[in-house]
């Protein structure tokens, strides 16, 4: 089983930007869970225990998310930061067979494929989460990056999803 160390989840609410009043505000709500790489400092064939790490956060942190929100969700993203001791195929094993799931579960579906983003990194890294249309891979007023700073230092021996 794989350990959860810590889970965050954050709510931003935009009111307006450069100076340009939103017509609604507009909610976007992001989870993060750091969990414990047992694969961390090495080559391994199997990566099946890390798609169930991915679908862990998933089930706990998505029905938090949704009621995080104003309204239903319309657009959704996903990704991973593995500490330098791990892989990027580490972090694309915790989101991207099982983590889809318990996503769209949560949000009432979803047709569109879940962008997403992996990267191998050190302390203070920024994460840049693909969003997009749930429902309609083609709105790009949904296609945005969301950023995200984990406020904390990272160990390498962990993985971040």
């Amino acid at each position: 089983m794989i350990e959860i160390r810590k889970t965050i989840t954050l709510r931003e609410t935009v009111f307006s930007e450069l100076g340009v009043e939103a017509e609604r505000p507009i909610t976007r709500a992001v989870g993060m869970a750091v969990i414990r790489n047992p694969f961390a400092g090495q080559f391994v064939e199997d990566l099946r225990p890390l798609f169930e790490a991915g679908a862990m956060p998933g089930e706990q942190l998505m029905p938090k998310l949704v009621k995080l929100l104003d309204r239903p969700a319309v657009s959704y993203g996903k990704g991973a930061l593995v500490g330098v001791a791990g892989e990027m195929e580490h972090g694309g094993a915790c989101v991207h067979p099982m983590l889809g799931k318990p996503m769209r579960a949560a949000i009432g579906g979803g047709k569109s494929v879940i962008g997403s983003n992996v990267k191998v990194a050190a302390a203070g890294a920024l994460l840049d989460v693909p969003l997009g249309h749930k429902d309609d891979s083609w709105s790009f007023p949904h296609s945005i990056q969301l950023r995200s700073r984990w406020p904390m230092r990272l160990d390498p021996r962990k993985s971040w999803s």
